[in-house]
C-alpha cells in the first residue's frame, strides 16, 4: 500500500464510507481497503461497518481514520430459511451502533459499497445528504440460480421451489433499488460494463461506471521465497471462495490430463473443500487449498504460477486478471462477465468459451512460452494504464460523483 503524506484538512468534504461486511476479504473488500488512504486526499474520511477485519483496523489506525463498528460483529445468517426468506437483521445492527447517527448527520457525502448489510444503513441517512452506491453486482441470490448450486453444480434444493419462495424478496429488492434511485441526491455505479448491463436488465436503472483499482505496490514481490508452497512442479492459480459460481469444480476438471497442479486461494466451507479434494483426486490433479495468505505470499503464488485461471460464472469485474498482469503471469479466463473488460483475447491473455476444453489446454501450453508471458504481461499493464485503474483516479472519480450530487 502506497503511503499517503499529509493529514486530513477540515476544509475537505466529510465522507462516510460504508460497507456492511469485510470478513469475506474477497476482491471487493481488498479493493475498498486499498482505496481508503487515497480517498483522504479528497475527503475527510470516516468508515462504518458491521464487521471489521484486522486489515481495515490497521489502515484506519495508520491513517488516523475514525472507524465506526458495533461491539459485536454482525454477519448475514447462513441458515437455509433465512436465505430463502431473505431475512435481514442488519438494519437493527446499524441502529445499535453508538454515535453512528451523529456521524451520519455530520457527513456531507456517503459512499456505500454493496454487499451483505450495506444497503440497510439508508434507513438512517437523511434525504438531504448525497449518497453514492457502488453496486458491485445485483443481488445474485435473488435474481439468478447460480448461488443456489452446490460446489459441484448440483442444486442445493428444488430450483423452481426456490424461485417461488424468493419471489417476494426479489420484488422487494427491485423496489428498494428503484426507491433509492429516485432520491434527489443519489447515484448508482456498476464496477464493469457487464454489471452496468445487469443493473439495467434487472432494475431498469441506467447506472454509471466506477472501475475498481489496483495499487501496483501491492503486487511488488518483496521476497520471492516460495518454500511455503507445498506444490512442486508447474501449477495454475485459481482465486475466489470455493464455490460453483467461482468455477472451482470446473477448474479442477479442466486440469485433468494436463500434468498441472492447482493452487486455490480463497478458502471455502469444510464440506466444499472436502468434495473438491475428492474431485481433484478422481481427476488425478494435485491440489493445494491454501490457508489465508499475506499480501506478499499471494503475490508470490500468482507470480510463480503457469497461469491465473478462472471459469467463474458472470464475474462482475474480477481483479485477478489485472493482478496477474502486474506480476507477469498469463491470464486465462472464461469469455464471460467483467473479464471481457480487462482481458483482450490473444493480446494480453486468453478469453475462452467455457466448453472449449481443447482450446483451454492449448492456451495453458502457450502460457509456458516466455515470449507469450512477456508480451501478455506488457499488454496487460498497458490495459491497466488505458483504463486508468490507479487508486488516485478511483478517488478522483468518487470526488467527481460528489460534486455532481451536492
Amino acid at each position: 500500500m502506497a503511503a499517503i503524506a499529509g493529514t486530513c484538512s477540515s476544509a475537505k468534504p466529510q465522507l462516510l464510507v460504508v460497507k456492511g461486511c469485510f470478513s469475506p476479504m474477497g476482491g471487493a473488500e481488498r479493493d475498498l481497503i486499498r482505496n481508503i488512504p487515497f480517498l483522504t486526499e479528497k475527503f475527510t474520511v470516516k468508515v462504518a461497518t458491521l464487521d471489521p477485519v484486522d486489515e481495515l483496523k490497521q489502515i484506519c489506525k495508520k491513517m488516523d481514520i475514525d472507524l465506526i463498528f458495533p461491539k459485536k460483529s454482525w454477519n448475514v445468517s447462513k441458515s437455509p430459511l433465512s436465505i430463502l426468506l431473505d431475512y435481514d437483521s442488519s438494519s437493527k445492527a446499524w441502529k445499535g451502533i453508538e454515535r453512528l447517527v451523529s456521524v451520519i448527520k455530520q457527513s456531507e457525502f456517503v459512499h456505500i459499497v454493496s454487499g451483505d448489510g450495506s444497503m440497510s444503513i439508508l434507513d438512517l441517512i437523511p434525504q438531504s445528504i448525497p449518497v453514492h452506491l457502488h453496486l458491485l453486482e445485483p443481488h445474485r441470490g435473488l435474481h439468478e440460480d447460480i448461488l443456489h448450486m452446490k460446489v459441484n453444480g448440483k442444486p442445493k434444493r428444488n430450483l423452481r421451489l426456490t424461485r417461488a419462495l424468493l419471489s417476494r424478496a426479489r420484488k422487494g429488492d427491485v423496489k428498494r433499488m428503484k426507491v433509492f434511485n429516485s432520491r434527489k441526491k443519489s447515484s448508482i455505479s456498476g464496477n464493469s460494463n457487464y454489471t452496468v448491463s445487469r443493473i439495467k436488465e434487472i432494475y431498469n436503472i441506467d447506472a454509471g461506471l466506477l472501475w475498481p483499482s489496483i495499487d501496483l505496490e501491492d503486487f511488488s514481490v518483496e521476497e520471492n521465497d516460495n518454500d511455503f508452497i507445498p506444490i512442486k512442479g508447474p501449477y495454475v492459480v485459481n482465486i475466489g471462495r470455493a464455490s460453483w459460481v467461482k468455477g472451482t469444480w470446473e477448474t479442477i476438471s479442466l486440469l485433468k490430463k494436463t500434468n498441472l497442479s492447482l493452487v486455490h486461494i480463497g478458502g471455502g466451507s469444510n464440506e466444499d473443500i472436502r468434495l473438491l479434494k475428492e474431485h481433484a483426486k478422481s481427476c488425478e490433479v494435485n491440489a493445494w487449498f491454501a490457508p489465508r495468505l499475506t499480501q506478499n505470499e499471494l503475490a508470490i503464488v500468482v507470480k510463480n504460477a503457469r497461469a491465473s485461471v478462472s471459469l467463474a460464472h458472470g464475474e462482475p469485474f474480477g481483479l485477478t486478471p489485472i493482478e496477474a498482469f502486474v506480476v507477469g503471469t498469463p491470464a486465462i479466463y472464461v469469455d464471460e462477465g467483467g473479464f471481457k473488460d480487462t482481458v483482450i483475447d490473444k493480446v494480453n491473455g486468453r478469453l475462452i468459451a467455457r466448453n472449449l476444453i481443447e482450446s483451454w489446454h492449448e492456451a495453458l501450453k502457450d502460457s509456458e512460452e516466455t515470449k507469450n508471458r512477456i508480451r501478455w504481461s506488457n499488454e496487460g499493464k498497458e490495459r491497466i494504464r488505458s483504463l486508468d485503474l490507479s487508486c488516485e483516479k478511483h478517488a478522483g472519480r468518487i470526488h467527481n460523483i460528489y460534486e455532481d450530487l451536492r
